[in-house]
């Protein structure tokens, strides 16, 4: 808005410049318009050039929390892998697990994870669960273990963020797998 300002203050102030010269009225006149003017001018340039300094300040914060957070992520997404590579033989079993509503547990977000053991035999669920904002962007990862659901059941376990998130959260299964 202070550009605007500044930008009107120079043009009324030639707008009058150009008035007075067309009255004929002297110099102390035409003077104090061109006076008027410069000053103007200063102003929008001042406007101008904090507008700017504003403008690369805020750029450098969004610069520096979007490293922060792709950092972070990049932390939970390599545990989350790990932990994911520690099952020998696993089966994929995406298919057979569900991730219900996204819950707030104090900073943190939870979600329950329902597995389906479709199998004939006891089975064990390890779950990569990601985290989403309302525009789709992936927040955090987390992984949970579903233990021991029995032949032809279901089982369920909580899924904690392990991040401090807030606003409209979904959750999704990322991979999942059967041992």
């Amino acid at each position: 808005m202070k550009i605007t300002r500044a930008a009107g203050a120079v043009v009324l102030a030639s707008l009058l410049s150009f008035s007075v010269s067309a009255c004929g009225d002297g110099d102390k006149a035409s003077n104090a318009v061109s006076s008027a003017t410069a000053k103007a001018g200063e102003a929008a340039a001042s406007a101008t050039a904090k507008a700017g300094e504003a403008a690369a300040s805020a750029t450098a914060k969004a610069g520096e929390a979007a490293g922060k957070a792709k950092e972070a992520y990049a932390s939970a997404s390599a545990s989350a892998s790990a932990k994911m590579a520690e099952v020998k033989d696993g089966a994929a079993a995406k298919d057979e697990v569900k991730v219900g509503d996204v819950k707030a547990d104090g900073d943190r977000m939870t979600a329950e994870v329902t597995a389906s053991n479709k199998e004939s035999k006891k089975q064990s669920y390890v779950v990569q669960v990601n985290f989403r904002d309302a525009g789709g962007n992936l927040l955090d990862t987390a992984v949970v273990t579903v233990k021991d659901v029995e032949a032809g059941k279901d089982g369920m376990a909580t899924v904690k963020s392990n991040r401090s998130l807030d606003g409209d959260v979904k959750a999704e299964v990322a991979k999942a797998l059967r041992h």
